[in-house]
């Protein structure tokens, strides 16, 4: 009768279980489809690549350069980065770590086993004789379960679940960023490159004017400071070669590192921006798309979910809880041919009840802070959307400004180009001393610097724009939750 009574008690219970706290609601979309003013919409032009509202970006986006060693360079990075590898670990660890509430919330069970070698003192009971000595196998079990009766555990694994899944994202983000930075990289590199050329035709062209100048001079025509003046000006721009092959030598060292190869051992490929296609329409999600796949915002929204079932278990903690379980025994001091006998069988059937009365106002501050922290949740994640957001009508707006300076740049160019072949022409028949020659030059440099660093900030700005609206890749990842 105390069996079927206690197994009444706890179907009783289990139909009475219920999940006190806050039930998470994923945050609503947003209204916006558009991430500029209308003023700023107004403002735009069709020069250079355009953004188009809908569906964002594919998960390999840097495909959209056509460069097969581009595309090589950023795999590896994937595959080979050390860093990436400690995310990847780190999220197995976040989804082992969720297998292990699950299991606890499960009913436990345990079995037990012991050989014990005994002997009696006859002489402390008052008798005489020798003591005898005996051998006890004993073998038993036990289950234990809690009923959960206000939801503490469920919330737990909740809370564990989304823990797990913001780091998920973090992983996802950390792929994404990666892939950004090896373009990105690659794309210094290609114009460092590019800058050097630069140099190199200067200094080239320097040369070319010491010599005519010398050969003026040695006609009568010229004079030795104006010599000097070139040659200065050609020490002037050799000068300039070191710094840029530094900074070329380090832009492929961190390529290197990025591949998770040391410099020594890099294999890097070298890139120019004229190889490297810019792609004229680039896709962006819309805002209600960009909250449900960006990584940073889908991690933000996982930590409120975790914050939400933190509540939850705070609450839970201030209602009582029931614990049944059983236990059984198998004794046998005679040997174990006859363990399994029932005259030497012993069981236990127990529900335990604990239910907190006086802890000094801890449970409800405990509660209090897991409701403050959710509040917090909830700001970092909308200050997370605006910010990303932001990020992106900034890069929008770039996109404008960087094809207009690319185009201002390519007229300075042509201007000074220009300008350079008249000082020249007017320097060898006479009309214009070689300082003409040497400013026009000048000019001629900062306006390819110029077209270079402009053509090098679309570039990264069109890359950054990928980065901003891309969804999460996490390669060779782990993306499921382990098996329940």
């Amino acid at each position: 009768m105390n069996l079927r009574l206690a197994i009444l008690l706890a179907v009783s219970a289990l139909g009475a279980c219920t999940t006190v706290g806050p039930d998470f609601a994923r945050p609503p979309e947003p209204v916006d489809q558009a991430y500029l003013s209308p003023q700023e919409l107004a403002g735009a032009d069709a020069a250079g690549p355009q953004s188009v509202l809908g569906e964002g970006p594919q998960t390999r986006w840097w495909t959209v350069f056509h460069s097969p060693e581009l595309d090589a360079l950023v795999d590896r990075a994937l595959a080979q980065n050390r860093s990436l590898a400690a995310a990847n670990a780190t999220l197995a660890r976040a989804y082992a770590e969720l297998g292990e509430v699950r299991g606890q919330s499960l009913p436990q069970v345990d079995a037990n086993a012991k050989v014990d070698q005994q002997q009696f003192n006859l002489a402390a009971f008052g008798f005489e004789g020798a003591n005898p000595e005996f051998t006890l196998y004993t073998l038993g079990g036990g289950v234990s379960y809690d009923l959960d009766l206000f939801g503490g555990n469920r919330r737990r694994v909740e809370a564990a679940s989304a823990r797990a899944e913001a780091q998920l994202r973090q992983t996802e983000a950390a792929h994404l960023a990666l892939a950004g930075r090896v373009v990105n990289q690659a794309l210094a590199q290609a114009a460092i490159r590019a800058r050097i050329a630069v140099a190199e035709g200067l200094v080239a062209e320097d040369q070319r004017n010491v010599d005519l100048i010398d050969r003026r001079r040695r006609g009568g025509d010229g004079t030795m400071v104006e010599v000097l003046n070139a040659r200065s000006q050609l020490a002037a721009d050799l000068a300039e070669l070191p710094p840029l092959r530094q900074q070329l030598a380090e832009a492929n060292h961190m390529l290197a590192i990025l591949l998770g190869e040391a410099p020594a051992a890099g294999d890097v490929p070298a890139f120019d921006l004229d190889s490297l296609a810019l792609p004229q329409a680039i896709p962006v999600a819309l805002p209600s798309q960009l909250v449900r796949h960006r990584p940073d915002i889908l991690q933000a929204e996982a930590d409120l979910h975790a914050a939400t079932a933190s509540v939850g278990i705070a609450t839970a903690a201030l209602y009582p809880d029931i614990t049944l379980g059983a236990s059984v025994t198998q004794g046998q001091p005679d040997g174990v041919d006859h363990l399994f006998t029932d005259m030497f069988r012993g069981y236990n059937l127990f529900a335990g009840v604990t239910a907190p009365i006086f802890h000094g106002g801890t449970l409800k501050a405990r509660r209090q802070a897991a409701e403050a922290e959710a509040q917090a949740a909830q700001a970092r994640y909308e200050q997370t959307v605006i910010e990303a957001f932001g990020q992106v009508a900034d890069l929008l707006t770039a996109l404008r400004h960087d094809a207009d300076a690319v185009q201002g740049q390519r007229e300075a160019v042509d201007v000074a180009a220009r300008s350079l072949h008249l000082s020249r022409r007017s320097f060898e028949v006479g009309n214009s001393g070689v300082l003409q020659v040497l400013d026009s030059e000048r000019i001629y440099q900062r306006a390819l610097s110029g077209l270079v660093e402009a053509r090098a900030r679309q570039y990264r700005d069109v890359t950054r724009l990928f980065v901003a609206t891309a969804g999460g890749w996490t390669g060779g990842a782990a993306t499921t939750e382990p098996a329940r």
